[in-house]
């Protein structure tokens, strides 16, 4: 995973925007895959970020990129904790709802929905996805909306707005280390 595919896909994240992004990353194997999580943690961590590899398949691994003090936070509220404990998770902490999370998606058939919630999305409209099975909704941008128009439509500007300086700062030779927000 290149810094250009890091800065395409998780700029929000890095500038502490959102809790989380995740993307799929092709690799020649798992073992090349588990070195360039290792390497970007090297650099991340001490800024508050991780990088974890949520499932691996078909040489291709599904990343996610998260904020640690922002997910702790998204995930301790109650509407948020109410969401996970109906689908069966413990929510003493964000590490075990992420290895929860993990389970799941290498178990389960069904993509969970719930992975909204990891992402820094607004319960309801995790829960409004779930709810309407991913129809009717009132918005579609970066998720679909279920509840704030106005309030979603403005993040989505806000994360629109920070990619492309992102990805502006980048192509001048900023390096990742000065791009992402300590937090």
């Amino acid at each position: 995973m290149g810094v250009d595919m890091l800065v395409r896909n998780c700029s929000p994240t890095l500038a502490g925007l959102k809790a989380g992004n995740i993307f799929s990353c092709a690799y020649e194997n798992e073992t090349a895959m588990r070195e360039s999580v290792r390497l970007w943690n090297t650099k991340l961590v001490k800024k508050g970020l991780r990088v974890i590899p949520l499932r691996w398949q078909d040489g291709r691994a599904l990343i996610y990129v998260y904020r640690v003090s922002r997910l702790d936070c998204d995930l301790r509220k109650e509407d948020a904790r109410c969401l996970l404990r109906e689908r069966g998770y413990a929510c003493d902490s964000p590490e075990r709802c992420i290895v929860q999370l993990i389970q799941r998606l290498r178990q389960d058939e069904d993509f969970p929905h719930e992975i909204g919630l990891f992402l820094g999305y607004p319960p309801e409209d995790v829960k409004g996805f779930i709810q309407n099975e991913a129809g009717g909704c009132k918005l579609c941008g970066y998720w679909k909306v279920y509840g704030d128009v106005e309030a979603a439509a403005e993040l989505f500007r806000q994360y629109r707005t920070c990619t492309e300086a992102y990805k502006e700062q980048l192509s001048k030779g900023t390096n990742i280390e000065r791009l992402v927000i300590a937090g």
